[in-house]
Order: C-alpha cells, then structure tokens, then sequence
C-alpha cells in the first residue's frame, strides 16, 4: 500500500510505509547515562475549551504516556516546555499535573523530575514576587517528592536589570532547596522572551554569569539542562563545570554526539525528542552501557534528521510535531492539543514528521500509524 503525502511546494508524492517496526521493548535499568524524556501533556478532545481556555487534560492518557516511558527505562521530566507550559498549559495545571505524575512514579518506581518557574505571574512583575513565584513552585515539587528543575523564568528576564540580579535571586533558591537541582538554561530560540539571559546576549558572558552560580553552590546542583542548540558551546561548558555536577544535554539537534562524549566527558539527557524515541533511545543507551560507541551511534544517529525536522524554526512548536507521533504511534486516541496547538505546524511538515518517523521504524503498529495519517491528510483536502 502507498500513501500520497503533500510536497511543501504543492502536489503530492506517493510514499510506501515501512511495513514492521524496529520493536524494542523494555529492559534492563539504564546505567551509564542519567536519561530523562520530557513528557508531552495529553489534551481531552470532549472538552468545550478555545485557545484562551484553561488546559483540558486528559489525565487516565497523559499518566499512561508516563508509565509507558518509565516501563523503558527512562526518567520523566515533567511539567517542562514539552507538556506547553507556558504555551497552553498554565501553573495550575501544571502543579496538577506535577502532584498526579509524582504519586504515578511513586507507585512504579519511576525517576521524575519537574519544572520550577513562575508562570503564576502573569504580568509585569519585580524581582521580589519572581523570588516568591518559584518558592511556591519549588515547594510544590519538594513536597512530592520529585527533584526540581528550576527552570529558566519569562518574569526573571524582564524584570533583572542586571547579570547580579540573576546570580541573588538563584543563590537564594539554591539556598532554600533542600534537594540538588537540576539548573535549565533555554536559549531564545525555544521561547523568544529568554533573551539575554544572565543577563546578557553575548552568550560567553552569559556562560560566565551561569558557571558563577553553579561553582558557589555545588552541592546544591545536580546538573544543568543546557538548551542552546550548540554542541560546541555545551561541550565547552560541561568541561568547565565543577567536579560532581551533571551536564544533561537539551540539544534536540546533536544529542547522539553529545551523549556519546568524548575523551574529557559526556552529557547526560533530558530531552524532548525522548518523548516520541523513547523505546529506541533507551535500547541505544543500553547499548551504550555494553560499551558499545558505534552501536549506539547506529541506532541513534539515523533519528536526528527527524529531530532536527521536529525542532525546526520556529523551534517553540516542536510540540506539535510530538503530540502528532503519539497519536500515531497509538499513544492517544486523538491528534488535539491544549490550546489548539495541533495548528502551529502545517501539512507537508507533519507529513514529512511522518515520513521520517515511519522510515526508522518508529512507529509499534505501521498500519495504525498509515491509517491515522491518511484520516489527517483526507480532512485536509489531501485524498487518498
């Protein structure tokens, strides 16, 4: 069977699916690398809601997502840029869904780690009610258990008028927590309204600023979460981090390399691209634990290509490109978002998204995955 899947400069070409999957299921804990995913949110496609709405979740799927990336081996980073927060998931739900996913890895014996921010504000704020809004996120997670990620935060940016500003507000919180965190730098290109951050655009003051912190309070940091979209500029800065902090690479871009490491180290992962290659990268992970470099670089370098389509400008709505291979994956019943967030990418993008995703056998039931994408191209004026 063949589907016609649209060209981005019109028409349509004909494409023959993949017809069995790579299949890996779960095994052994992973050992040599920390992994965590960030999990997507799944919306409720029965509730009345518009763009402006309250996220609807659907909580009895979205918690299945979880156990099923837990069931492999890897680590959930939750309420995080992949599950929209901020771009349609607001604090409310995102606490929701903190508490329901911290008791859901409880009960499995699943790692977890969740975002800090301070998206309760929701205007112009000081730098005394940014201190207060991720105290309050911060003692949420902490009181269930999860590890903290304290996340980089729209109001800090807006508000610091200085690099000193930054290094104050974070040695108060690396003071308070009483757990290592995990620090995450999100560069502009995933949400415009963090640039400059540190206090500065010019990225190696900025570098200064960050490792300022990080070498004052050690014991208090993990790791960091670097999201830049540089693999130079990562590798640079984990070699320069003090002994015993983690570099958890966010590079959706070059994450095999990165992970793979070199003579002087390696990153860790939290990744987003984790969410939809989650059973083939905790087996590449494995493989990795053998030992074995080039093995896992021969099942993990052929996904980047489907990555770097993903996260493509505008990188922010990656999103939609995640939630589309859940739902043909068979992961949820439904291809809508929170937020309605399933429009931010057009046809050929996710016909490409599926393409590529068929073509490294990602997807458990091909025929499910080609049926449900000829469904989205037929409603879209695309027959089969």
């Amino acid at each position: 069977m063949t589907i016609l899947l649209p060209n981005p400069g019109g028409g349509v070409r004909a494409y023959e699916p993949r017809p069995e999957p790579l299949g890996f299921t779960a095994g052994v804990p992973l050992t040599s690398r920390t992994v965590f995913s960030a999990a997507h949110v799944v919306a409720d496609p029965y509730a009345d809601t518009t763009p402006d709405s309250a996220a609807a979740v659907d909580w009895d799927a979205t918690l299945a997502f979880r156990r099923h990336l837990w069931s492999h081996g890897l680590g959930v980073a939750e309420a995080m840029d992949t599950a929209q927060r901020g771009m349609g998931l607001d604090w409310a739900g995102a606490a929701e869904l903190i508490r329901r996913s911290a008791a859901e890895a409880k009960t499995v014996g699943g790692a977890i780690a969740c975002g800090v921010g301070t998206d309760q504000l929701t205007g112009p704020a000081t730098l005394a009610e940014v201190r207060a809004a991720y105290e309050e996120q911060l003692a949420l997670v902490e009181s269930t258990g999860a590890q903290a990620i304290l996340m980089a935060s729209r109001a800090l940016a807006a508000a610091a008028t200085s690099p000193d500003d930054y290094v104050e507000l974070y040695s108060h919180l690396l003071r308070q927590a009483s757990e290592p965190v995990i620090l995450h730098w999100l560069g502009p290109m995933f949400d415009p309204a963090l640039e400059g951050y540190w206090g500065s655009s010019d990225l190696d003051a900025a570098t200064s600023v960050f490792l300022d912190v990080i070498s004052a309070h050690p014991d208090k940091v993990d790791g960091i979460k670097v999201s830049l979209l540089d693999a130079r500029r990562e590798v640079e800065l984990r070699r320069r981090l003090p002994q015993g902090v983690r570099c958890y690479t966010g590079d959706d871009f070059n994450y095999p390399e990165l992970i793979a490491g070199d003579e002087a180290g390696f990153s860790h992962a939290l990744l987003g691209i984790f969410d939809p290659l989650g059973p083939l990268a905790a087996e590449a992970v494995r493989v990795l634990d053998t030992g074995d470099t080039p093995g896992f670089r021969k099942l993990l370098d052929p996904t980047v290509e489907l990555s770097r389509h993903l996260f493509q400008a505008p990188t922010r709505f990656y999103k939609t490109g995640v939630v589309l291979l859940a739902w043909l994956a068979g992961h949820q019943s439904h291809f809508t978002m929170v937020g309605g967030l399933q429009s931010a990418r057009s046809l050929p993008h996710l016909a490409r998204a599926y393409e590529l995703a068929d073509g490294i056998g990602l997807f458990p039931d091909p025929v499910l995955a080609e049926n449900r994408m000829k469904s989205l191209l037929t409603v879209h004026g695309v027959p089969q």
